[in-house]
């Protein structure tokens, strides 16, 4: 899964966010300090955003990790202490509550299917999320976030039967300039994943020493988020 951070402008010059982390919990589990886990790998930098460079269709990329299939609860993003914003040219510091430093929980209540791919656009409303604190010429960051999911590819599963037993079998698609391959298992089971929606060619090409002629499946279609089963193939 990825998760991109967009913003919808406000009227501000600059809206500077924290961003510590990025964590997924999978339960629907109520207990608040369980079942968390973090996303970021080590190319992860905590650092700090300027929203309203977020806007236009530009987003920055936050996560891109594999993650377990499966019901996924909530998106948690851990936000920092250095938050503040640019009006009128001074910098104002955002006051934050302690909560946003153990994460702001953005529900998302979906299932993963194996295999496919995922992306979560968190979209920060710049105009809601700083609220005024009277005529002090203070300001309060309370993240309104809105989160949208797109499945961005799908997959390609069958069985060969009978297995050709002691032969190698690789079962490839091609998508775009590139190739998406693998091999079938000692069960004869394949599966392709990260295809994106389309229509496809599947071919599946045995070891030459099986003496087997390569089969080809056509009209292959792949829709995003599912997994398209061409059951079971077998050899002449």
């Amino acid at each position: 899964m990825t998760v991109r951070m967009v913003d919808a402008p406000g009227d501000y010059d600059e809206v500077n966010i924290d961003v510590q982390d990025i964590m997924i919990k999978s339960s629907d589990d109520t207990n608040d300090s369980e079942g968390w886990v973090s996303i970021v790998d080590d190319d992860f930098t905590p650092g700090i955003y300027n929203l309203l460079d977020l806007t236009g269709g530009v987003n920055v990329l936050l996560a891109d990790e594999l993650v377990p299939s499966g019901y996924l609860g909530q998106i948690r993003l851990v936000l920092g202490e250095n938050n503040t914003l640019l009006k009128d040219g001074e910098v104002i510091d955002l006051d934050t509550p302690s909560a946003m430093q153990s994460g702001l929980k953005l529900m998302v209540n979906q299932t993963l299917e194996p295999g496919a791919t995922y992306e979560f656009i968190l979209d920060f409303d710049v105009a809601k999320s700083i609220v005024s604190a009277g005529g002090s010429g203070m300001y309060n960051l309370k993240p309104v976030i809105h989160v949208s999911a797109t499945a961005t590819s799908g997959v390609i599963k069958g069985a060969i039967n009978p297995v050709l037993e002691g032969y190698q079998v690789e079962v490839s698609v091609p998508v775009g300039d590139a190739v998406i391959t693998t091999f079938a298992g000692e069960t004869g089971l394949f599966q392709l994943n990260g295809v994106p929606a389309g229509t496809y060619t599947v071919t599946l090409t045995p070891d030459v020493a099986s003496g087997k002629t390569p089969i080809t499946i056509t009209d292959v279609v792949v829709e995003n988020g599912e997994i398209t089963n061409v059951g079971s193939v077998s050899f002449e």
